[in-house]
């Protein structure tokens, strides 16, 4: 729920709100116009050797490059051989310098020609894990028995159960927060309600248990993505040195400051008589103390009320501001690991992200209280639902500016919005938050409903009081208990029965009220799916970083011709039977891997089955080459060779060379442009 019965006010906000949309609108446009590249996850940038390269000799080591810093360990980069074999030393080397983020790992000396693989594993400084892979050729390409993992990091059962208890995390924090401002701003008699208190009892030990779960899944969901390795204490130490770690263990300790708050808030402050009573109590004492005369006891039980709500008060605040103190540090375990940690203007995206948390816990939970109360309170005042209604107001008011924010600064471009994962999902939520923000509109008018009918009630029962209190008023029936103890327990069951029957009609009988029960349904269910889309953009690419590493994909990319590349080249070896054409069919033609065929024809135009034959690769441009490469005869006059790599676009020469005799060869060449 979000506002109060319409008023003057509320009319002139109501006339004002289309040119709040459209300065939103303008305003989103005009961020979203001179957003300036940036990343939230971490992306591969650069690789040396570069993906698909051919290298003449064996590099001395592999590095990789990343868009912002990283955390990797010894066992991060991994580089095997043609035959499957670990060809690197195992120790990771830091090459960070500035603003540049680069590690590597050596390898060992005197490796043979082939096609080697690197995989590598790394965490974003956003708390997420990121990996890859690719292959580069020393001399040639091979057939290699190694396959590129398809597994990315996070996947599999580990990355579904820790993406459960990230989920379980943020619903119990919203609750325990929500439910607990709900308790100290809207319905203080609520600290005294079983159900509540169930409610919060039972978020605390969502968010603890979750909490635990993710720290210790959290050394498999970046890992080996084995359930087994969440017992490996060495993993475990591991993840405790490092930012989320970190967060995650404040945040165990800060549930036990939560703990100790909920003790205080269902102990003492529960046993206090509300403010309003005590002040009412010490009025009517005074009142009867100036009617029949003044006593010592009446003016000691005045003079305790009135200590009484100041000690109340003076609770009230102190719960407040502690739990202030408590709801703000357990959104910051989020904010220092998560996205708003990384990427662009981190000083104010913290701050920012822990403000839009704390909006919408106190909304969606205290939306989650008021529905319990609601069911388990027939006569929950009316007052209770019209506070929570300008709490949750101001909620939503801090949480679309937060969120306007976020999104310029995590999607950056409209392309963004629309053509990412992460944008899709972002106008997803924004569409649950309008139909939510719909759904509220209709308890509105149920709250004025029942505000309107509350005055006239209210005049009405004033008026009975008046006359009841002139009337002499029936002592209430002793009730019998039984002596014996098995009757006696049957009499409680049905008496409980009963009292839960008549509360059961009193509930259905009064149809404003249902109307808003079933209004605060309908919100808290779009609450949980709103929820779960919002723990999805927690584990999802920003936008910024999504589109910079598809320009980057774009930039290197090389057009796909539509056929393959065929040249013929005439030869003479000089000898006899010397002359004829070599034909060469390069498939695809582009960079990266091709499957090349050549075949020779004799001057007669038949197959020409010469002893030997060898193809070369030269890219004078960039001085990369001669690759040399010996196909395999595949039959008469003809050879083949499949995974030759051509690592860069531009203008490649092509040599052949053909022998007809044990002294008559020739080598001929064709320039052809790749990609």
């Amino acid at each position: 729920m979000t506002a109060t019965a319409p008023s003057p006010a509320r009319t002139t906000a109501t006339a004002l709100l289309p040119r709040l949309v459209l300065v939103l609108a303008a305003l989103l446009a005009t961020l979203f116009t001179a957003a300036t590249p940036a990343a939230a996850h971490a992306a591969l940038t650069a690789s040396d050797p570069k993906d698909g390269a051919v290298v003449a000799t064996a590099p001395a080591q592999v590095t990789l490059s990343f868009s912002e810093k990283v955390a990797m360990g010894d066992d991060s980069i991994r580089v095997m051989d043609p035959r499957g074999k670990r060809v690197d030393t195992g120790e990771l080397r830091d090459l960070c310098s500035g603003s540049v983020i680069r590690y590597g790992t050596a390898l060992h000396t005197g490796l043979p020609n082939g096609t080697y693989t690197v995989a590598w594993q790394a965490v974003s400084g956003d708390s997420h894990p990121i990996s890859g892979a690719f292959t580069f050729s020393i001399g040639a390409p091979s057939a290699t028995t190694v396959t590129l993992p398809t597994r990315q990091a996070g996947d599999g059962p580990v990355g579904i159960a820790y993406d459960i208890a990230r989920y379980a995390a943020y619903a119990g924090f919203a609750v325990l927060v929500g439910s607990a401002a709900f308790i100290l701003l809207c319905w203080r008699r609520g600290a005294a309600e079983r159900p509540l208190q169930k409610l919060v009892l039972r978020a605390w030990v969502t968010l603890t248990a979750a909490t635990l779960a993710m720290l210790v899944l959290r050394h498999p969901y970046t890992g080996s993505g084995e359930f087994a390795d969440a017992f490996d204490l060495g993993g475990l130490k591991a993840v405790l040195e490092t930012k989320t770690g970190a967060s995650l263990v404040s945040r165990l300790l800060l549930l036990g400051a939560a703990a100790l708050f909920i003790a205080v808030l269902f102990g003492s402050y529960a046993r206090q008589k509300p403010a309003e009573d005590a002040v009412t109590d010490a009025a009517t004492d005074a009142a009867k103390d100036s009617t029949g005369g003044a006593s010592k006891d009446t003016a000691d039980d005045a003079t305790g009320s009135a200590e009484e709500a100041k000690e109340l008060s003076d609770l009230t605040f102190g719960l407040g501001v502690g739990g202030t103190v408590v709801a703000g540090g357990i959104a910051a375990t989020w904010a220092l690991s998560e996205h708003a940690s990384t990427g662009i203007q981190t000083g104010i995206a913290m701050p920012v992200d822990i403000l839009h948390l704390l909006a919408v816990a106190t909304w969606l939970g205290g939306l989650t209280a008021l529905l319990v109360a609601l069911h388990t309170s027939p006569a929950l005042p009316r007052e209770t639902v019209q506070r929570f209604s300008r709490i949750a107001f101001t909620s939503v008011l801090v949480l679309a500016a937060t969120g306007l924010y976020q999104a310029w600064r995590q999607v950056g471009s409209w392309s963004a919005l629309t053509g990412t994962g992460y944008g899709q999902l972002l106008l997803v939520k924004i569409g649950l938050v309008a139909v939510l923000v719909g759904v509220a509109s209709m308890s509105r008018r149920w709250t004025a409903r029942l505000a309107t009918r509350s005055d006239v009630s209210r005049e009405t029962a004033t008026a009975q009081d008046t006359e009841t209190d002139t009337e002499p008023q029936p002592e209430p029936e002793p009730v019998s208990v039984p002596a014996d103890p098995e009757r006696a327990a049957q009499l409680a069951r049905q008496q409980a029965a009963r009292t839960k029957a008549r509360k059961q009609r009193l509930r259905n009988a009064d149809t404003d009220r249902a109307g808003l029960r079933r209004s605060v349904l309908t919100e808290a269910a779009v609450a949980a799916v709103l929820l779960a889309v919002t723990t999805l953009l927690t584990s999802t690419e920003p936008g910024r970083a999504a589109e910079l590493e598809a320009g980057r994909d774009t930039a290197t990319a090389t057009a796909v011709p539509n056929r393959p590349i065929k040249i013929s080249l005439p030869f003479d070896t000089g000898g006899q039977s010397g002359k004829g054409t070599a034909r060469l069919e390069l498939d695809p033609g582009r960079t990266g891997a091709n499957t090349l065929h050549l075949w020779i024809d004799g001057a007669d135009g038949q197959p020409l089955d010469a002893p030997e034959v060898k193809v070369s690769f030269t890219l004078p441009a960039q001085e990369i080459g001669p690759l040399p490469l010996v196909p395999d005869r595949a039959g008469a006059g003809h050879w083949s060779a499949s995974g030759v790599q051509l690592p860069l676009a531009g203008e490649w020469r092509i040599d052949v060379t053909v022998r007809t005799s044990d002294i008559d060869q020739v080598t001929v060449n064709k320039n052809v442009k790749i990609g």
